[in-house]
């Protein structure tokens, strides 16, 4: 049984996760040792477990499955992890306890990773640490021979590891992330899978279009958009730049970033001032305030301006809400700049890798 992506429900009943080969007393002995137990609504249907959190519980901890507060009532980030999910409006399905706590490990090192992880923003350069990487035209950035890739991930993304920040762009920061959390779960848990990950990035970097193919699930659709408050921690999210003239700025189409829990989302440029939903919306709001033209008549973006936009309207409570009440919309269609917000429609999660469950399959290089 692998991860289905139905059309996402508008009942607000959450739709939580199915388990398979899993019985009543492990599944409630699972959740137990990780603090879940009061509003837990556990069913048997089609062989499998629906496991999901109860209305009543919704309608105080998580009303319209917003989990953007979860964290004050969770005792750790695997609980919160487990709560977002079991008010998921999307159904996940997992072929076993295992391939769930699996899914909740990569989740859990994707933020771990992401909060650790400091970058300098260029859209127009990258840099990688040479002792582990070099770059080829075709291939793009691969690893040094004998070069190990969690190692390698980690000495591009942490600055601790090599005391220098490299230059990414949002959207290859994510992808750096994401690989790291599932190459950690991995080399625990299934190695071979680490190795054949290994050979790949030695011969070809997985990026782009095809990275979202490999390694992540997109649910939610403009047809069916998620609620705008629902996010599971360690997974990708993107908020549209809905101004056409600023997004038209090379970099500045969006923001791709990770939910790391407690609200935040991530900021690679600043490590210690971490997103929330709303300094997100209104940061990308200021963006059309900031677009400059240059000698040869190429837009670029004024940071300073947009830095000082965002606090002067932080300073005014009226002007925050007029913002958020035009941001907090769900986008438009591509190409489209009409009355839509910054808010996505579907989230990505990483696939699942436990050996009963591995979806990913690797392109051959």
């Amino acid at each position: 049984m692998q991860n289905s992506h139905q059309a996402t429900s508008h009942s607000t009943q959450a739709a939580g996760f199915l388990v398979a080969q899993c019985d009543l007393s492990a599944c409630d002995a699972f959740f137990e040792s990780h603090g879940i137990k009061e509003g837990l609504d556990i069913s048997s249907t089609a062989g499998a477990l629906l496991c999901r959190m109860s209305d009543a519980w919704m309608q105080l901890h998580a009303p319209a499955s917003d989990t953007l507060s979860l964290h004050v009532h969770a005792k750790d980030l695997k609980q919160e992890i487990l709560w977002a999910m079991l008010v998921s409006p999307h159904r996940f399905e997992f072929n076993d306890l295992e391939a769930l706590s699996s899914a909740v490990r990569v989740r859990e090192n994707i933020v771990l990773d992401a909060r650790k992880t400091a970058l300098a923003f260029k859209t127009d350069a990258a840099e990688r640490p040479s002792e582990f990487w070099r770059y080829e035209e075709e291939a793009g950035f691969i690893l040094q021979p004998h070069t190990p890739l969690i190692e390698a991930l980690i000495s591009a993304t942490q600055p601790e590891a090599t005391g220098k920040l490299y230059d990414f762009s949002c959207y290859r920061a994510t992808e750096y992330v994401i690989l790291l959390g599932l190459a950690q779960e991995a080399g625990q848990h299934n190695p071979s899978l680490l190795e054949q990950l290994q050979q790949v990035n030695e011969k070809h970097a997985i990026r782009s279009g095809l990275f979202h193919e490999v390694f992540l699930q997109e649910y939610g659709s403009l047809e069916a958009p998620l609620p705008a408050g629902f996010y599971v921690p360690g997974e990708r999210v993107w908020f549209r730049n809905p101004d056409a003239r600023s997004s038209d700025v090379t970099g500045y189409e969006g923001s791709w970033v990770i939910y790391m829990g407690s609200g935040l989302f991530s900021n690679f440029w600043k490590r210690d001032q971490p997103f929330t939903l709303q300094s997100k919306c209104i940061e990308i709001f200021h963006w059309r305030d900031g677009v400059k033209t240059n000698a040869a008549g190429d837009l670029w973006m004024d940071e300073t301006i947009v830095d000082a936009c965002v606090h002067e309207t932080m300073q005014d409570p009226a002007k925050v809400q007029h913002i958020l009440h035009q941001m907090m919309r769900i986008r438009d269609p591509k190409d489209v700049y009409a009355e839509g917000g910054c808010v996505d429609a579907s989230r990505e999660c990483p696939k699942q890798i436990y050996p009963t469950a591995t979806e990913l399959v690797l392109p051959k290089y």
